[in-house]
């Protein structure tokens, strides 16, 4: 289309501000602060569950080391009482004795060495578990933080979801009665041009590309009907003439 009624044209501007408002929020939404809080937390929480996983199965090994352990000191305490309730009955010989006075004196080494494993494996047991409190206690924090960022998360994509319904119903009201070939024309450039189809030509200077014309274009345009529909040489937009852009509650 070529020609849509001047007061049309001008209505143009105030449908481009509602757009233009809706992109800034859409913007919004994707930059907000808590958005990169709520990365930083998971992110946290990921080094976090790695470090837990290896925490908890150093500490699960750990165990199973120690109750080895504590039965074999086990097993060699109750050889060593077997051997001692046989050598105190005294129905055992001389040979039969000095058998068992023997192998409770390896018994008794064989169970200090163990004790000594054992001490050393519960020693280890407890810095693990001294390491793993402490990261359960950090992850804990991590994810108190990360509620709290998704809950300033989310209320702030409440309010800007609000906003985008009141601006967009404000846009339908903006377009009604508006030429219906200029409104397909302008919806058809703002998705070809980065969501901007309309600009205000102010002076010699289209606002869409900040671009001034020469002086005998310029006036060409100032002279044209003012039912004609002129796009600018540079940026293709629909130049809106001798009119200030309404604001935008």
């Amino acid at each position: 289309m070529t020609t849509a009624p001047a007061e049309d044209q001008r209505r143009l501007l105030e449908v481009q501000a509602l757009d233009t408002r809706v992109q800034q929020l859409a913007h919004k939404r994707t930059a907000l602060p808590a958005l990169a809080r709520v990365t930083e937390v998971e992110s946290q929480l990921a080094d976090l569950h790695t470090a837990l996983v290896t925490s908890r199965t150093a500490v699960n090994d750990l165990r199973r080391e120690l109750t080895k352990a504590e039965n074999d000191v086990e097993q060699v305490r109750a050889r060593a009482t077997r051997d001692q309730a046989r050598l105190d009955s005294g129905a055992v010989g001389a040979k039969d004795a000095q058998a068992l006075v023997n192998e409770l004196e390896s018994l008794a080494r064989r169970q200090n060495g163990l004790e000594e494993i054992e001490l050393e494996i519960m020693e280890r047991l407890e810095a693990h578990e001294d390491a793993l409190a402490k990261l359960d206690e950090a992850n804990a924090k991590v994810l108190a933080a990360q509620a709290e960022a998704a809950t300033e998360r989310d209320a702030a994509f409440a309010e800007i979801d609000t906003e985008v319904s009141a601006v967009q119903a404000k846009r339908v009201g903006a377009v009604e009665g508006i030429d219906p070939g200029l409104v397909k024309l302008y919806d058809k450039l703002r998705g070809q041009l980065g969501g901007l189809g309309a600009a205000a030509f102010r002076g010699r200077r289209c606002e869409g590309c900040r671009l001034e014309m020469n002086p005998t274009d310029a006036q060409r345009i100032r002279t044209a009907a003012p039912d004609e529909v002129i796009t600018c040489e540079e940026c293709d937009r629909i130049l809106v003439r001798s009119v200030e852009t309404k604001p935008v509650d």
